[in-house]
């Protein structure tokens, strides 16, 4: 068996490891049901981790799942913003399937989720933190219950210290503490309940808890004892300024990017504490060994966090800088020595991945992910089909003014913010009826990886930009090989036209007829 030496850690093959992740058998019912913890940073990017080399960061606890565990080397958002990513997290689609085309959009309530499907395999599912994909009180058909959720703690949008949540769906309530150890906090009470049958079930289940922290998420606040950690960077970074929100005022303000950076840094150490509380009480409640743990960011970071980075561009662009984020599977009774892969792999995959795993089939509908289960454990080395990225342009409802998908009234927000928008401190979500598909509606920066290759297409403008990258010697894609490779750049393109032309019948609603 070939192995490969790195810095840090051995890197078994890939076939060999993922057998270990998925056992000798794929049925679910040859084996005990692993309970299932999905947690997401928000605006997390790939190098703001210890294992990735950041310079100043500090996380212990992701770091010794990334030496102990699985590490997801190509792990990617399937969407450089953060609502778009939480759709495809929960449905295995791209969000433009769904009209979730950018922060503030709703997903559909026809959507199928990973705890529909898990709670159909006797899972008792619960979402803790920000939900971001519609109003999370309790009439939404749109909110964490319908779309799969026994129970909930969660928050429209992003939150701070002592943030605001509701329960269930009810009045939110302030709930004083650092924001990411209170839900994990929540998530361990969630837990003992479900293991001591406290939740009303006739016999014991398996849990599904989804935690979506606040952080990083700007505007920044943290601990003292976190703070302390990062004392050094307002010296180091004091000559840049960086736009962010204010904590005072809830508008934009201009801050020295070494005080900007303190208080970001402050916030993922305490992120990463709070997983590591959650592992302890796994570990101490017997529960550790057949749990499955996945970490991963919900897009690139963003640009008032950017700092040093190998990759091209931050939050919001379609380059690797927008996608890339750190991806880490944990699961002791499966993966019991450290691997990693690049294979390409997205927050779409998780839906089919979760499916094998529990035995369910999955929805019969258009699924833009794939089963990591059986393409990992084959031991190719290239994905088996591409990964699409597409920020959709909106622009042609400001003309057209399509109906809403929902009530507006339903898709109004309750749990405050720091941020203001228009003066509000809550947020309110959108999602409208497609009407019959045009030329203009396949617009927007967009991208295709197939293989090693890239093709970046930018064609909002009156000049459209084509760029072709080979991911294999050119990460950082600095190097356009378009005008060196036509036929490449045509095949690419066809295909990325082809998977647009099934997204758009998807938008349309063709899926739910």
């Amino acid at each position: 068996m070939q192995t490969l030496k790195t810095p840090k850690h051995l890197i078994l093959s890939t076939c060999w490891a993922w057998g270990l992740f998925v056992g000798l058998s794929l049925s679910a019912h040859a084996q005990q049901l692993p309970n299932i913890v999905l947690l997401m940073g928000d605006d997390h990017g790939w190098e703001e981790t210890g294992y990735n080399g950041h310079p100043h960061v500090k996380t212990p606890v992701l770091d010794e799942i990334a030496r102990t565990g699985l590490r997801l080397e190509r792990f990617h958002s399937a969407h450089p913003n953060c609502s778009p990513t939480r759709a495809s997290f929960l449905t295995g689609r791209h969000p433009n399937r769904m009209g979730t085309f950018a922060p503030g959009y709703s997903f559909r309530p026809e959507e199928i989720t990973i705890a529909h499907l898990l709670s159909k395999a006797g899972y008792r599912c619960a979402h803790f933190g920000k939900w971001h994909v519609g109003a999370v009180k309790k009439d939404s058909p749109v909110c964490p219950g319908p779309m799969g959720f026994h129970e909930w703690l969660s928050h429209d949008n992003f939150f701070e210290l002592n943030p605001t949540l509701s329960r269930n769906g009810n009045a939110p309530q302030q709930f004083k503490g650092e924001s990411s150890e209170i839900l994990v906090s929540e998530a361990i009470d969630f837990m003992k309940r479900t293991r001591a049958g406290a939740t009303g079930a006739t016999s014991p289940q398996p849990f599904l808890t989804v935690v979506w922290f606040g952080s990083p998420h700007e505007p920044y606040s943290g601990l003292p004892e976190d703070l302390a950690l990062y004392d050094d960077l307002p010296k180091l970074y004091a000559d840049k300024q960086v736009k962010l929100t204010s904590n005072e005022t809830g508008n934009q303000v201009s801050r020295s990017q070494g005080e900007v950076l303190r208080e970001r840094y402050a916030e993922i150490t305490a992120m990463d504490r709070s997983i590591g509380q959650l592992r302890k009480y796994l570990a101490e409640s017997g529960l550790r060994d057949n749990t499955l743990l996945f970490y991963c960011g919900d897009n690139g970071t963003s640009a008032d966090g950017v700092l040093k980075s190998p990759h091209r561009g931050h939050k919001g662009a379609v380059y690797e800088g927008g996608t890339l984020v750190p991806g880490l599977v944990e699961w002791p009774s499966r993966i019991k020595q450290p691997m990693s892969t690049k294979l390409p792999t997205c927050t779409s995959d998780l839906l089919p991945t979760m499916a094998v795993l529990t035995g369910q089939a999955l929805p019969s509908r258009p699924i833009d992910g794939i089963n990591l289960v059986e393409a990992i454990e084959s031991g190719i080395q290239e994905r088996p089909a591409p990964l699409y990225f597409w920020e959709f342009t909106s622009k042609r409802y400001s003309s057209i003014k399509p109906s809403s998908y929902l009530d507006p009234s339903l898709q109004m927000g309750t749990t405050p913010m720091a941020k203001l928008m228009g003066g509000k401190a809550t947020r309110n979500f959108v999602n409208y009826r497609h009407p019959d598909i045009a030329d203009e509606d396949y617009l927007g920066p967009k991208a295709i990886i197939d293989g090693h290759f890239k093709l970046v297409v930018h064609d909002g403008g009156k000049q459209p930009k084509i760029e072709l990258f080979d991911l294999a010697v050119d990460p950082s894609e600095k190097n356009d090989l378009a005008n060196q490779n036509p036929s490449k750049v045509q095949a690419l393109s066809a295909k990325l036209k082809q998977w647009q032309q099934s997204v758009l019948q998807s938008l349309v609603g063709e899926d739910y007829r």
